[in-house]
């Protein structure tokens, strides 16, 4: 399994690589991702695409997109203790399986049931490994993101309304 996936991210990488080359935008490349230009950059960029005077970014966690998946897939069907396993300290100290039952229900309250998941895009950001995941209810969008540290912990969890992708 870790082969395949290995196998459709370095696809993914020459496509990307492909684009680019022949003068697509960041923007471009993030809109047939399904995601922002800032995503598509910091999980696709090189070294040589960095802005002036930044450290190129290191690669994401391995596996961590998958696991990002994984974890708003339990969230959906609401294995809440699934959800809360890989929390770090200082999550778990305010958020418990009671409280993610909480979150999605006041959420669905809101907006409907989910109907579609996005595939998961995961990338760095300073010492964190991002993974966004685009999420579609009955009555409107928002983007589950969680955060992992270097060790595979859970260091954030958001539901993020649009616009603060």
């Amino acid at each position: 399994m870790q082969g395949a996936a290995r196998a459709i991210d370095e696809g993914m990488q020459r496509a990307v690589r492909r684009a680019r080359e022949a003068g697509h935008t960041w923007a471009e490349v993030g809109q047939v991702l399904g995601t922002t230009r800032q995503a598509a950059f910091q999980r696709f960029g090189r070294p040589a695409d960095s802005p002036a005077g930044l450290p190129p970014a290191r690669p994401a966690l391995p596996g961590a997109a998958e696991r990002g998946g994984a974890l708003f897939a339990d969230m959906a069907a609401g294995r809440w203790a699934d959800v809360c396993r890989d929390f770090d300290e200082a999550v778990a100290s305010k958020l418990d399986a009671d409280g993610v039952a909480a979150m999605w229900a006041r959420l669905t309250a809101m907006i409907g049931r989910l109907e579609e998941r996005g595939e998961p895009v995961a990338y760095q950001l300073q010492d964190l490994t991002l993974v966004d995941v685009r999420l579609g209810f009955e009555a409107g969008e928002r983007t589950g993101r969680v955060s992992y540290r270097r060790d595979g912990k859970v260091a954030g969890l958001f539901l993020l309304p649009p616009g603060l992708t």
